[in-house]
């Protein structure tokens, strides 16, 4: 795997190294030892999907807090996203700030979403598929987001929003969230 860290540390685009031949092609895309190479040293406890059968979906911003923290691998196996993270570890110096990618199911990048970070995409055409491995299991009351248009964030996305899901759209603006939470 080809490691290509963002501009938020410990974020990283992953590509494969494909080993190809008149079969196709075979490669790793999930090694314990490569990520822990480079920083990432998780357990992965659960593997999610998420299917969208309409271009323009909206899903995310989503994270949870300690101690259910959670980081994910993120990878598009049908179709195209744009895949978006959101830096919110207190005291980073790029807290609040964004990085977004392509994810396809031709281009096979992936994204790792440490913890600490939000994490959402959108769909870039219909008949989305996306498969996470997380190093979390799901939990309810961790269960923290952000809107997808929160103005202190700024997120450029490539299309308008088609589909959202109501508490998706009614998030408060993370950054009168964060300092009420530090009152």
């Amino acid at each position: 795997m080809i490691f290509n860290e963002t501009k938020l540390k410990g974020a990283f685009t992953i590509e494969l190294e494909k080993r190809a031949d008149d079969r196709g092609f075979f490669a790793r895309g999930w090694c314990r030892k490569e990520f822990a190479d480079h920083g990432i040293d998780v357990d992965i406890l659960q593997g999610n999907i998420s299917w969208n059968p309409a271009k323009g979906t909206m899903r995310g911003m989503h994270w949870q807090v300690a101690p259910h923290e959670e980081g994910k691998l993120i990878r598009c196996v049908r179709g195209r996203i744009f895949d978006v993270i959101v830096d919110l570890r207190p005291g980073s110096p790029t807290q609040y700030q964004w990085f977004g990618a392509e994810l396809t199911s031709e281009n096979y990048r992936m994204m790792w979403c440490p913890p600490g970070f939000a994490h959402g995409f959108q769909t870039l055409e219909d008949n989305c598929e996306v498969n996470y491995l997380v190093s979390a299991a799901y939990s309810p009351e961790a269960s923290r987001g952000l809107r997808y248009d929160d103005p202190g964030i700024g997120i450029v996305w490539p299309l308008p929003v088609t589909k959202i899901s109501g508490q998706d759209r009614s998030w408060p603006d993370i950054k009168k969230t964060t300092a009420e939470a530090a009152d």
